[in-house]
């Protein structure tokens, strides 16, 4: 992803937004899409939380995946009925081309009959089976490290990483996720997320609550 954003996009609020992923996918309908695709992918953020708990504890607005960034075509390639729109500051550009997919890394997988948004894709850097933060290109862990499985099979995110990326601008949901999901982390665990945390956003008021524990 480049710094520059290209031109054009359509800006679209937040009634709108609320409405059009109203739809979205949940976990399990995602995973048998993507059931024997090649590439490392899991569900991220607020599912993927959900999923390591063993249970759904508050809506989720919409459903997020990560893919590797050079695998995102297997993985588009299996919805040929559906198109990608690329999102970026606050930007929606439909039907995206290579030039906005460069300059961006969220891509809305959209039913071009409906308009609804399903699931959203995160296209991540990475070198060949070496997953490197988007946010501290220095932090690289092989996929194997970060992708754990539901019993039914579901790829997600670990939380410790989950709960880095939530860290940065946390929301009130952020704040109560970080505070559902912290007794239930290991030792090695916390230790993992307050080495990042300390890296990524040193003073990060999270790091005196998982020093506590």
């Amino acid at each position: 992803m480049t710094d520059a954003m290209p031109p054009g996009g359509a800006v679209l609020d937040a009634g709108e937004l609320e409405a059009r992923w109203a739809h979205a996918w949940r976990p399990e309908q995602v995973a048998e899409r993507l059931a024997g695709v090649g590439v490392p992918w899991c569900v991220v953020a607020g599912w993927a939380l959900d999923l390591f708990r063993g249970g759904e504890s508050r809506p989720h607005g919409d459903l997020e995946i990560a893919v590797p960034a050079a695998g995102f075509a297997e993985v588009r390639d299996r919805f040929p009925r559906y198109v990608f729109d690329a999102v970026g500051s606050g930007r929606v550009w439909a039907r995206a081309g290579a030039d906005v997919l460069a300059a961006t890394h969220q891509t809305w997988l959209r039913d071009p009959v409906s308009g609804q948004f399903l699931v959203d894709v995160f296209r991540e850097p990475h070198e060949g089976g070496t997953w490197i933060c988007r946010r501290d290109e220095s932090l690289r862990l092989p996929y194997d490290a970060i992708i754990e499985r539901t019993a039914d099979g579901i790829p997600y995110l670990v939380p410790e990483l989950v709960l880095l990326f939530k860290a940065k601008a946390s929301r009130p949901k952020d704040q109560a996720d970080f505070d559902g999901v912290l007794p239930l982390l290991s030792r090695a665990r916390r230790d993992a997320l307050s080495r990042w945390l300390t890296r990524v956003h040193p003073g990060h008021p999270w790091l005196a609550r998982l020093a506590g524990q």
